[in-house]
């Protein structure tokens, strides 16, 4: 007896469509989707024209006083052309150097005690006080050292890193406090468990893995102090010559350089204090390349 198979055709289908038809949901949130990929483009394009306005601005009026005179010279009078802002160079360099020695050790400290050991009174109070100096003028900090230092020990390096310090301690503090966060407990449990101590996990475990978010967090920190200038007014003062002392002698920043120019009437010293913004903008710019950079290759 032989049976013979006969095709069988599948059923019909009963539902919406083959599957490259699209139901009306489908094209819906599709359309709300691309309207809204729309929308942000435009948002970060209308955001974007201030900030290339700013440095077409500053680049078009300082380019001109850029040169290497400017960089190996001090300021002249206002009145005359050339020279250029290498007593605020050094002055920066060295009052923004000071600071971080000061700012970026006493800030992961602080991190690393809110975050490993400090869950009492004492945390909430650090961390109350670091969110209030986050938005506190940099005037108001200014007027502190200016009232508790300055009056003693006169304007100089000192108190204007000093200053500086104080602007920089509380970025410092939060943004290594959440990089911390971000370690998993389980490599901190997993540490303890091989017999390490808690501050053996910290330094072999912890900061290793939080190190590029903090070193992120810290050049944040550099370019925030490199552009302050009301601190600056009230603990160094300004100079017109190169100051090596750190105390005693008023010195001088590129900022406060900026300042005095772009008061002057006269057109060489306005040019000049545009070189120094667009001087203070690429060092800015490039800190914060280096930040990203960094925080980059630690996501890979």
């Amino acid at each position: 007896m032989s049976t013979t198979l006969t095709p069988t055709t599948p059923p019909a289908p009963t539902g919406p469509g083959g599957l490259r038809e699209i139901d009306a949901h489908t094209r819906g949130r599709k359309r709300r989707s691309l309207i809204a990929r729309y929308v942000l483009t435009a948002g970060m394009v209308i955001a974007l024209i201030p900030l290339l306005m700013i440095i077409w601005t500053v680049a078009s009026n300082g380019v001109g006083a850029l040169g290497w005179s400017f960089f190996t010279e001090i300021e002249p009078p206002a009145r005359r052309e050339g020279g250029g802002y290498l007593n605020g160079i050094v002055g920066t360099v060295y009052m923004v150097s000071i600071a971080s020695l000061l700012a970026i050790p006493l800030g992961i400290m602080a991190a690393i005690y809110l975050v490993e050991f400090g869950h009492g009174w004492l945390a909430r109070i650090i961390r109350f006080f670091t969110d209030v100096m986050t938005g506190v003028p940099s005037v108001f900090v200014g007027l502190f050292v200016y009232a508790a230092l300055v009056r003693q020990f006169r304007f100089g390096t000192i108190m204007g890193a000093i200053g500086l310090a104080i602007m920089m301690l509380p970025i410092v503090v939060r943004s290594s406090e959440e990089m911390l966060k971000l370690v998993p407990d389980d490599m901190r449990f997993a540490s303890f468990g091989l017999g390490a101590r808690r501050w053996q996990t910290v330094q072999k475990v912890v900061l290793p893995m939080a190190g590029p978010g903090i070193t992120t967090g810290a050049m944040l920190a550099v370019a925030r102090a490199a552009g302050e200038t009301a601190v600056l007014l009230l603990t160094a003062l300004g100079s017109l010559q190169v100051v090596t002392a750190l105390s005693g002698v008023a010195q001088s920043s590129i900022t406060l350089l900026i300042y005095d120019g772009a008061k002057q009437p006269f057109d060489p010293g306005k040019e000049r204090a545009w070189a120094g913004a667009l001087v203070l903008m690429g060092f800015v710019l490039l800190l914060t390349i280096t930040a990203r950079y960094i925080s980059s290759r630690a996501r890979r």
